[in-house]
């Protein structure tokens, strides 16, 4: 995965939830909170989240916006947020979540990317139980 899209910042082990939209704006907020996005693209995570699921299976989903949120992302980033105790997300248990923020089509390459690492079980099996932001930051990059 390409190099500056992961800032430690936005790697948070500990995370918990009552429901899935509030582990998307947790995301959201991550992106935030390293400059990547406006506040306004973590609506635009919750309306896609309402259009299609951004489950993948295997105990992850990957939260974005919408094509109309680009103004909104600064620069390509991603977040990785778990929720040890997982979260109901319309019906499958959730503990991971990727959260993607990406100008033009940059979304495109980084879910291909982040497919062919959480398709590799063992890959996705440490993101699942990484404890240490180090171990995160070594598995996606």
């Amino acid at each position: 995965m390409r190099e500056g899209l992961l800032d430690p910042r936005a790697v948070l082990l500990h995370e918990s939830a009552p429901d899935r939209a509030a582990a998307i704006r947790r995301c959201g907020r991550a992106l935030v909170d390293v400059g990547a996005v406006a506040k306004p693209y973590i609506e635009a995570m919750l309306e896609r989240e309402r259009t299609i699921s951004t489950y993948v299976g295997e105990g992850v989903a990957i939260p974005h916006g919408t094509a109309a949120s680009k103004e909104d992302v600064k620069r390509d980033a991603i977040c990785v947020v778990r929720f040890p105790g997982g979260i109901d997300w319309d019906g499958e248990p959730v503990t991971l979540c990727v959260g993607i923020a990406a100008k033009d089509d940059g979304h495109v390459p980084l879910l291909a990317a982040l497919a062919e690492i959480l398709l590799d079980p063992d890959r996705a099996r440490a993101l699942r139980e990484a404890t240490e932001v180090s171990q995160v930051v070594q598995e996606l990059t």
